[in-house]
């Protein structure tokens, strides 16, 4: 009898958050569901991995009170101690969140839900980040049956572990879901503000200060999905190439090749 397929569950809000025990109930529903994750909160962590530096890793349980491992590293660092030692059999599926807040356009380099996915492909598991587009009190319910489905429809029909899916489901009630889009990423329009500050003994102190970020709603991103209160999926990959430019980069070619000998000749 085949073994049934395995689910890593990680996220970046944390190993207590509501999110991540939520998302727990619904995946076991169809698979083994192992949680490793954060021991705090690493909102805003991107792709931060520890080297060289002992983690901690203690047994402890989430918010519903359901076994799992909390990791004193970031959530990089808990999908790679998971998958590379951690966890007595290797997953089929890496699912990271739910996060709350959005990860839409640019915000998957600075998020550490998409990070923790990321990870996840660049051991050869294929990935799923999801996320859900409120801050206020969100109700995960809708989130986590829809991630759930999601994960057992990658599990059945397969999935390339070169490729993770950046889910985002609007944070509305069930019945006021439009639909599901798959979409591309669009623009986020950030607009922190940085203040500064000196301390008594002189010292200069820069902070950043998030400021309500936009996006702009063309025709098939994830933006104008959200905002038609559709379910957005968008499949990422980490070919971060601009194919569009290569050629124009060819025609520097001469004129690169002269830096290069000039460079040889004088240093």
């Amino acid at each position: 009898m085949p073994e049934p397929p395995r689910i890593l569950l990680t996220n970046d809000d944390g190993v207590d958050a509501p999110g991540l025990a939520a998302l727990r109930a619904s995946l076991s529903q169809v698979a083994l569901v192992d949680v490793v994750a954060p021991a705090k909160d690493w909102s805003y962590a991107a792709h931060a991995k520890t080297i060289n530096l002992p983690l901690g890793v203690v047994s402890t349980t989430t918010a519903d009170g359901q076994p799992a491992w909390a990791v004193e590293g970031t959530p990089t660092d808990a999908v790679s101690i998971a998958i590379l030692g951690l966890l007595p059999v290797r997953p089929h599926l890496v699912v990271s969140g739910i996060n709350r807040g959005p990860n839409l356009g640019g915000d998957v380099t600075y998020s550490g839900t998409v990070a923790a996915a990321m990870e996840g492909i660049l051991l050869g598991v294929p990935s799923i980040a999801c996320s859900i587009d409120r801050y206020d009190n969100p109700d995960y319910s809708f989130a986590a049956r829809f991630a759930a489905s999601l994960a057992d429809l990658v599990l059945r029909e397969g999935m390339s572990a070169e490729v993770l899916l950046n889910v985002n489901v609007p944070g509305v009630a069930a019945s006021e879901i439009a639909g599901v889009e798959i979409t591309r990423l669009g623009r986020r329009i950030y607009r922190d503000v940085l203040t500064r500050h000196e301390d008594s003994t002189g010292k200069t102190h820069f902070v950043f200060r998030p400021q309500p970020a936009t996006g702009e709603e063309d025709e098939g991103t994830d933006f104008r999905a959200i905002a038609e209160r559709k379910v957005s999926i968008t499949p990422i990959h980490l070919d971060l190439t601009s194919y569009p430019f290569i050629e124009r980069c060819r025609r520097w070619q001469p004129s690169l090749s002269s830096f290069l000998s000039l460079i040889r000749n004088t240093t």
